[in-house]
């Protein structure tokens, strides 16, 4: 199937949606966390400082405070909830759709002080490395380089033929994570998208249900840190379960650092051009009138005047959190330039995008006192009936709400 005829074959549809209801089996839901037993298990730090420039160079890093930092601020456990059926299941600083987590992190490591050369996989249950293979894996010049893979079947699981969008928004939010977290700790990290698959995943001895999407090269840099603070905004960042709607508004000053944080340049081998473009549901923003709007050019531009609270809503597949947010966010992807550019594989590039603007969204919000929310499920033809969008304009990729978060009384943090 074509990344044409599999995008087309899962869009939402008010049909779709009332024909094809599905029941969760929770007795079958995927264990979110994968452990490779028998394999040595190396220690990483408990309860790192938060992320502060370094003295040193990457490869004059202690290996085992590097990693356990990067981790801690990227990737780890960092809460917990309380089921109203008194199951407890862990939150996680990477964001997952359904907090399935189907994305898993491995890596190479080269030249790291006291910690052996090899092939590793981050273990977020315990906050521990394991030990795949011992010696040289050479994948670029890095010091430290991540594979991230994802397992399609966690997301199926409730997300049926729709998960593969998810695994790749997720795949996205990952990459930012930890570009975030290597940022603030005063390095940066380049995205690779273009290699084999096969070869990779023969590297990285990956099991049959799990494939490679995305590689990262941690580098030495001197650039500033997005995100004042941003140990405590990536530990702390939560995926908002709904908004206070009533009549309190955000600033336009607020909206307009958010969306700067989240269109900053991405580093990529596939980042050419921006392939996403962002439309806002404007409900409740001091100093901007109600309406929706096209984001250009780091401004506002109002496409439809009025209260779109209920349609925001609607197109969302009826969920509340979106017209009770202060503003929506449509993310519409030109999937045309993205297959001319990249072919295929220019699928995955544009859910990267996706997810990488979301994970940008949250902590810009976070940053401003906020709380935000993706949202995967929106019916897909009527969004662009709404925004006036032609198939050769962009087709919606990804839904995102911000406000004022309802207060989650099951946190266990």
């Amino acid at each position: 199937m074509t990344w044409r005829e599999y995008h087309e074959a899962t869009k939402h549809t008010p049909r779709s949606v009332r024909e094809s209801p599905h029941l969760l089996d929770w007795a079958s839901m995927p264990d979110p966390f994968r452990h490779f037993e028998g394999v040595p298990v190396l220690d990483l730090p408990a309860d790192p400082p938060p992320p502060e420039t370094p003295r040193a160079e990457l490869p004059d890093q202690d290996g085992a405070h590097f990693l356990s930092q990067l981790f801690f601020y990227s990737a780890a456990i960092s809460a917990s909830k309380l089921s109203p059926a008194g199951r407890r299941y862990a939150l996680r600083v990477n964001p997952s759709s359904g907090n399935l987590h189907p994305t898993e992190f491995h890596f190479v490591t080269t030249g790291l002080r006291d910690w052996p050369d090899g092939l590793y996989h981050y273990r977020p249950s315990s906050h521990m490395a394991e030990q795949r293979a011992a010696g040289n894996f050479p994948l670029s010049s890095a010091a430290v380089h991540l594979i991230l893979t994802t397992i399609e079947a966690r997301e199926a699981w409730k997300y049926g033929a729709r998960a593969w969008r998810y695994c790749l928004h997720d795949a996205g939010h990952a990459w930012q994570c930890v570009t975030l977290a290597a940022e603030a700790m005063g390095f940066t990290v380049s995205a690779i998208g273009e290699f084999e698959d096969d070869q990779i995943a023969q590297l990285c001895q990956l099991p049959d249900d799990e494939r490679p999407l995305l590689q990262l090269a941690i580098q030495q840099a001197t650039q500033r840190p997005t995100f004042a603070h941003f140990g405590h905004l990536a530990r702390t960042r939560r995926s908002a379960l709904d908004f206070e709607g009533g009549e309190q508004s955000i600033s336009l000053l607020q909206l307009t650092a958010i969306l700067q944080c989240a269109t900053q340049p991405l580093q990529a081998d596939f980042a050419h051009a921006p392939l996403i473009s962002l439309f806002l549901y404007v409900h409740r923003v001091e100093g901007l009138a109600p309406g929706v709007y096209r984001y250009v050019n780091g401004a506002p531009e109002l496409l439809i005047p009025g209260d779109q609270r209920v349609m925001a809503a609607a197109l969302s597949l009826g969920q509340n959190v979106a017209g009770n947010a202060s503003v929506a966010v449509s993310m519409i992807a030109d999937l045309d330039l993205a297959a001319a550019l990249f072919g295929d594989r220019g699928y995955r590039y544009a859910h990267f995008e996706a997810g990488a603007i979301g994970q940008r969204l949250y902590l810009g919000a976070a940053a401003q006192g906020l709380g935000a929310t993706g949202i995967g499920a929106f019916y897909d033809e009527e969004v662009h009936r709404f925004l006036g969008l032609t198939p050769a304009q962009g087709q919606v990729v990804y839904h995102f709400a911000i406000g004022y978060p309802v207060p989650d009384t099951r946190l266990q943090a």
